[in-house]
C-alpha cells in the first residue's frame, strides 16, 4: 500500500507566487529581498492555516539564493525551525543564543523560524530580548504566532510585524479546484464552495476537509455528498422556507422545520443560516452589492431569482426577527417554540398582499392577533374538512354517481343540477341557519356522505401478482442496492447491506439492532417496495422491519464474575485452582 500524503503537505507552496490569498505580504517580502531591505526580526501573525509557516520557509530559502546558487538548493543547514511550546525555558533560549553566534558555512544567513512563539515563558522572552534587538549580521529571526496579544510589548517593538488575513471563499475554492484537477477528481462548483465556507478562512482546514470528503465519495465530488459528510444544512432548505414564508404558508413551514430537526440539525444553526440567507437576498437587491455574495455562479442565479420575489420591507423585517430569535435562543427554555414562533411571524409579514385581500375581509375586527400571526382558521384543508353548506348540497342529491362511469351528457347534467342547487341555497332568504360542524346532526351527515362516496367508488383494476423465486428476489434486491449506490445515498446503502433480507412468502423481513436504523429504512420503504413490486410484477409484496430485542451483552464487573467468564472460555482454570488449593 502506497503511503498517502495529505493535500495540505503535498500541495504546500514552495514559491511566493503559489501562496494563496496573501499577495500583499508576499509582494512586500519579495521586494525587501530584492532591495536588501529585510529586517533581522520578523513576526508573522494571523489565524491558523493561512500560510505563516509556509511563507517563513520560502523566505528562509529565498534570502540565501543568488545568481550563482542552484534554485533547487534548500539550504537545510542554514534553516533552523523549532517550536516554542517545547523550547520555552530560559535554558533553551540560552542554547539558541549560543548557536546564533556561529556563522553559516554555506550562504549568507542563518534563519531561525520559531513557531508558536507566544508559548515562551516571560523569563524566556526577556532573555531573548537583547539577541532579538541586536543579532549578528548573519542571523535572521522569523517568529510565527496565532495569538499576538500574548507576546510582551518589548518583543513586538523589536519585530517587523506582518498580519496574515483569512483567505476568502473565492480564493479557497479556486485553489481546491486546482487540487481536484491535479488529483483527477471531478468536483462540482457548489461542493467546493461549501468546503471553502466550512473552512472559515483557513486553507489547511479546507484541504483537510477536501481529503475527508474525497475519502467518503470517491473521485466524484457532489454537493449532496459534501453536505451529508460535513453535516451541513443544504441551502435549498433556505430557498424552500423563504418561498413558503412568501406564500404565508405557516403549516408547511412548520412541517419543513420539523423535518430539518429530525435530520439532526440544531434550531440555532437553522435560524442563523436563515438570517444569513435573508442578508444574501438583500445584497442581491442592488447591483453594486452583488459582489458581496460569496456563492457559486449557479447559486447566485437562484438568489437573484428569489430576490425579485421578495420586497425590501419583508427582508428587513425577517432579518430583525431572526436576529432577535438568535439573541433569545440560548436563554429560552423552549427553544423549538421560539423558532416556530419566529417562523410564524415571518410568514405573516406579507399577509396584506394581494393574494390575501379577499381572505382579510373575512377576518374578525382584530384580524391578525397581537403576536402578528395569521389565525389558524385560514389553513383548513379542503380535502379533510367539509363546509356545512357543501354537505347540505351533496346530501340533497338522491345519489352521487361515479365519475368513472358517467358519460359526458351525465356530467353536464350533474354540473347543471349542482349550479342550480347552489344558486338556490345562496339566494334563498328562508334558508335555515348553519349548524355547527361539531354538532351530532352534522357528524351524522358526514358519515352518510362518506358511505355514499365509498359505495359509488369505482373498482380498482386488478394488479399483477406473479409468482417469483428467491433467486429472482435476490437479483432484484441487488439491483436496488446498486441504484441506491449510484444515487449517492451511502447511509441507506450501508443500512440495506447491513441486514440480509429474509423472504417469508411475499413478506420481506429485515432485522436491525436499533430503532434509529429502522427509522432510516422506513423513510425509504416506499421507494424500496415500488422498485421490487415493479421488477417482480407482484404487488402483494410487503416489507417488515424488526428491531432485535435480544438482551445486551452482560459484562463482568466483580472479580467473581470475571472468574466465571474466564472459566466459560477455559474450564481447565478451575481445575488448576483446585489443585493449587486457591480460594476466591
Amino acid at each position: 500500500m502506497e503511503h498517502f500524503i495529505v493535500s495540505a503537505r503535498k500541495y504546500r507552496p514552495t514559491q511566493f507566487k503559489d501562496v494563496v490569498g496573501q499577495q500583499a505580504i508576499t509582494s512586500t517580502l519579495e521586494s525587501a529581498i530584492e532591495n536588501n531591505h529585510l529586517a533581522q526580526a520578523l513576526l508573522f501573525t494571523g489565524p491558523r492555516g493561512v500560510g505563516k509557516t509556509t511563507c517563513a520557509r520560502i523566505l528562509a530559502k529565498k534570502i540565501n539564493q543568488d545568481d550563482s546558487v542552484n534554485e533547487n538548493e534548500d539550504f537545510a543547514f542554514n534553516i533552523f525551525e523549532l517550536d516554542a511550546a517545547s523550547n520555552n525555558s530560559v535554558d533553551d533560549i540560552r542554547n539558541l543564543i549560543d548557536q546564533v553566534r556561529i556563522p553559516p558555512q554555506v550562504g549568507k544567513y542563518k534563519v531561525y523560524i520559531i513557531d508558536e512563539v507566544h508559548m515562551l515563558s516571560s523569563a524566556a522572552f526577556n532573555a531573548f530580548l537583547k539577541t532579538l534587538e541586536e543579532p549578528p549580521n548573519h542571523a535572521i529571526f522569523i517568529l510565527a504566532t496565532t495569538e499576538k496579544h500574548k507576546i510582551i510589548p518589548t518583543i513586538l517593538s523589536r519585530c517587523q510585524i506582518f498580519d496574515f488575513r483569512r483567505i476568502n471563499v473565492k480564493d479557497t475554492k479556486n485553489h481546491l479546484a486546482n487540487v481536484a484537477k491535479s488529483e483527477g477528481i471531478e468536483a462540482a462548483d457548489d461542493a467546493l464552495h461549501i468546503i471553502a465556507q466550512k473552512a472559515d478562512g483557513a486553507l489547511r482546514d479546507a484541504l483537510s476537509i477536501f481529503d475527508r470528503v474525497v475519502s467518503f465519495s470517491g473521485n466524484k465530488l457532489t454537493r449532496e455528498a459534501v453536505t451529508e459528510n460535513l453535516n451541513v444544512l443544504d441551502y435549498t432548505y433556505y430557498f424552500e422556507v423563504t418561498d413558503l414564508l412568501l406564500d404565508n404558508n405557516i403549516p408547511n413551514t412548520l412541517i419543513l422545520f420539523n423535518n430539518i430537526l429530525s435530520k439532526g440539525f440544531d434550531g440555532h444553526h437553522f435560524i442563523m443560516g436563515l438570517a444569513s440567507h435573508f442578508r444574501d437576498l438583500l445584497v442581491c437587491k442592488t447591483p453594486e452589492t452583488i459582489e458581496l455574495l460569496e456563492v457559486g455562479e449557479q447559486v447566485k442565479k437562484m438568489y437573484l431569482e428569489q430576490s425579485i420575489k421578495t420586497s425590501h420591507t419583508f427582508l428587513v423585517a425577517c432579518i430583525e426577527k431572526s436576529n432577535n430569535c438568535d439573541l433569545k435562543y440560548k436563554v429560552s427554555r423552549n427553544q423549538r417554540l421560539l423558532v416556530e414562533l419566529c417562523l410564524m411571524q415571518m410568514a405573516s409579514i406579507t399577509f396584506d398582499s394581494e393574494n390575501f385581500k379577499k381572505k382579510k375581509s373575512e377576518l374578525t375586527s382584530n384580524g391578525i392577533n397581537s403576536l402578528g400571526i395569521i389565525p389558524p382558521s385560514y389553513f383548513k384543508s379542503e380535502n379533510n374538512k367539509f363546509e356545512v353548506q357543501e354537505l347540505e348540497v351533496a346530501l340533497s342529491k338522491p345519489t352521487i354517481p361515479s365519475i368513472a362511469k358517467e358519460d359526458s351528457k351525465t356530467v353536464q347534467t350533474s354540473s347543471k343540477r349542482n349550479i342550480e342547487t347552489k344558486a338556490k341555497i345562496d339566494l334563498s332568504t328562508d334558508r335555515p341557519k348553519k349548524k355547527s360542524a361539531f354538532s351530532i346532526s352534522s357528524i351524522k351527515k358526514k358519515k352518510e356522505l362518506l358511505k355514499i362516496i365509498n359505495d359509488n367508488k369505482p373498482e380498482e383494476l386488478e394488479k399483477p401478482k406473479s409468482s417469483f423465486t428467491e433467486e429472482q428476489f435476490r437479483q432484484v434486491w441487488s439491483q436496488f442496492t446498486k441504484k441506491v449506490d449510484g444515487e449517492g445515498k451511502y447511509n441507506l446503502l450501508s443500512h440495506l447491506t447491513m441486514a440480509k433480507p429474509v423472504l417469508n412468502g411475499t413478506t420481506i423481513n429485515l432485522v436491525y439492532p436499533n430503532n434509529t436504523i429502522k427509522t432510516e429504512v422506513e423513510r425509504a420503504q416506499h421507494d424500496i417496495l415500488s422498485f421490487i413490486k415493479d421488477k417482480l410484477q407482484n404487488y402483494d409484496i410487503a416489507l417488515e422491519i424488526i428491531v432485535n430485542e435480544t438482551a445486551e451483552k452482560k459484562y463482568a464487573y466483580t472479580p467473581i464474575e470475571k472468574y466465571d467468564k474466564l472459566i466459560e472460555k477455559n474450564p481447565l482454570l478451575d481445575t488448576l485452582r483446585k489443585e493449587l488449593g486457591l480460594e476466591l
